[in-house]
């Protein structure tokens, strides 16, 4: 595929959006690193970050049908460079820049800001100047031991499935046997496909690396039908649904997240719908609660490694676990509760200020014994993570903590916003729901706080994936398990749970002492858990944490 994804043709036709991701993708061929997208309301008028030689610039990136750039385009590029202290601002376009916008920049040159033009052409010559391939990725022992899986199963079954725990690069691994597909093949079209937008946008930056310059890519959603889809396309489920009932035929399938492969009627739908494709599902936690297999698709797993081997190998970070189970007499909250709430809805319609105090005085600790701390409390509702959040803003430790989810308050850009600040460092905290289970990389956490009672042990794996990424100077990540009483824990395993609250209640003030936790020892119940979820044995079970009987006394 000769054709430049930067032509000038290709970039009208992909409208504004689109121009912004194909120009991120050439920064990173040109050897930009930390490149971030900051495009929407709010970006004080940069739309990329990006890295070079110690240099940190911004871009602007104007998209017009035809006409010139204005003089306003070096205006928001100059507010953006003062807003991020960047040294170097470009106002990337497709057109032209005016005599009026050179003039300015001109000016503003004199003042020592510096701001460039770059133009359709000009990113045709950039593109044309920047390796045909980008630096190989140097994979690990595991790694290329896992493509080599995974090619030998897709040449002979047509089928392969990879299970990695969180933190040692399933994405990498799927994007090698993507690279490994076109080198035999140049002119393939691919598909990846997820399922949620921003999981779909995250795969496509992360498999650029992967890709010769010439091969192109798009992203089909809801909301970006591209008409051609030659290359690699990027994909919610539905949509590439859709493409394949219209014609659509690509030679080669990933599936990302394939845990989810059976809970959505779509998945199986466009698996079978592409039978003729050779498929391959990458999947951290293969767990399911409706004993679909699915290994019954792609077969027994090419290959898997657990988190316990992953940390005996160096790869992950040790945790420490400490679990901590509290002394609330819940028959006295039932009875002070107007609504005779127990312990079944505490964080989704029963809140207990003095709980989630003594919560935060232990995270204090933790927070206090950890060298350049940041952490995530994982919470059990929207309405729970945004009190948390404003509980930790009383310390002025925590003053910039922020919640993050998926609720109709916090705008997709405002999501992203918090995210980068908190990788900056510039926010300490995130309280979280299960928006940070999948597809979020947050490599400096060292501090995991579930003030949520987890039953999925798929998505208490996902969680504690947060912080099981190495960094430099990261060792370990310090793991706080909040639940209450163990055993009432068990007894209600079954019991269905109310996830979205209809009527809240607060009791500001239990009636008995207060509440404290003890940090129970279970140093050997985590390491019999690790060995079972590291050893994938129980993958058709019942997907719920095996806690002690009920009926058997704690010591």
């Amino acid at each position: 595929m000769s054709e430049a994804y930067v032509d000038p043709k290709l970039l009208l036709l992909g409208g504004p959006e689109r121009f912004t991701r194909q120009v991120e993708r050439l920064l990173g061929q040109l050897g930009y690193t930390d490149v971030v997208n900051i495009d929407g309301a709010g970006d004080k008028g940069g739309d990329l970050l990006a890295s070079i030689a110690g240099t940190l610039w911004v871009f602007q990136c104007k998209w017009q049908k035809s006409g010139s750039i204005p003089r306003a385009g070096v205006e928001e590029v100059s507010d953006a460079m003062d807003h991020y202290r960047a040294d170097r601002g470009v106002v990337v376009t497709n057109v032209k820049q005016s005599h009026d916008a050179e003039q300015r920049a001109r000016d503003l040159a004199r003042t020592g800001q510096h701001i460039d033009f770059w133009t359709g052409h000009d990113l045709r010559d950039l593109w044309e100047q920047s390796p045909e391939r980008g630096t190989r990725i140097r994979l690990r022992d595991y790694q290329r031991e896992a493509v080599r899986a995974l090619i030998d199963d897709l040449d002979t079954e047509g089928r392969a499935l990879l299970v990695l725990a969180t933190g040692l690069g399933k994405t990498v691994v799927g994007g090698e046997v993507i690279s490994h597909h076109l080198d035999l093949a140049p002119d393939a079209d691919i598909l990846v496909a997820a399922h949620t937008k921003d999981l779909v946008a995250q795969l496509e930056k992360s498999i650029w690396r992967h890709l010769p310059r010439t091969v192109k890519t798009q992203v089909l959603t809801g909301d970006e039908k591209p008409a051609d889809l030659r290359g690699v396309t990027f994909a919610t489920v539905a949509s590439a649904l859709s493409a394949a009932r219209r014609g659509y035929r690509p030679s080669l399938v990933m599936i990302d997240e394939t845990h989810h492969v059976g809970e959505n009627g779509n998945y199986t739908a466009l698996l079978d719908e592409l039978k003729d494709s050779s498929q391959f599902g990458v999947t951290a936690t293969p767990w399911r609660g409706d004993r679909y297999d699915i290994e019954d698709h792609f077969g027994a797993a090419s290959f898997r490694l657990g988190i316990e081997e992953g940390m005996k190998r160096g790869y992950l970070a040790q945790v420490d676990y400490r679990l901590f189970v509290d002394n609330i007499d819940w028959d006295v909250v039932r009875d002070a509760s107007r609504r005779s709430y127990s312990m079944k809805e505490l964080n989704s319609k029963l809140f207990l200020p003095q709980r989630d105090e003594a919560i935060l005085d232990e995270l204090r600790a933790a927070w206090n014994a950890s060298l350049d701390p940041r952490a995530i409390v994982f919470c059990q509702t929207i309405e729970h993570a945004e009190r948390m959040a404003e509980l930790l803003r009383r310390s002025p430790d925590w003053s910039n903590a922020q919640a993050i989810h998926d609720g109709p308050q916090l705008s997709k850009r405002e999501r992203q916003l918090r995210l980068l600040d908190f990788r900056a460092g510039r926010v300490p905290i995130l309280t979280a729901v299960d928006i940070l289970n999948e597809g979020v990389d947050v490599p400096d956490v060292n501090i995991i706080c579930f003030a949520r009672v987890t039953h999925s042990r798929r998505i208490f794996v996902q969680q504690l994936g947060r912080g099981l990424r190495l960094r430099e100077g990261k060792h370990k990540v310090i793991a706080l398990d909040f639940v209450s009483d163990l055993r009432r824990v068990a007894a209600v395993l079954n019991l269905r749970r109310a996830t979205e609250a209809d009527d809240i209640e607060v009791i500001p003030d239990v009636p008995q002492p207060e509440i404290t936790f003890s940090d129970t020892s279970v140093e050997s119940l985590l390491d019999q858990w690790i060995l079972d979820a590291a050893s994938l044995e129980t993958a058709n079970d019942d997907a719920r944490l095996q806690f002690i009987d009920p009926e058997v006394q704690v010591p």
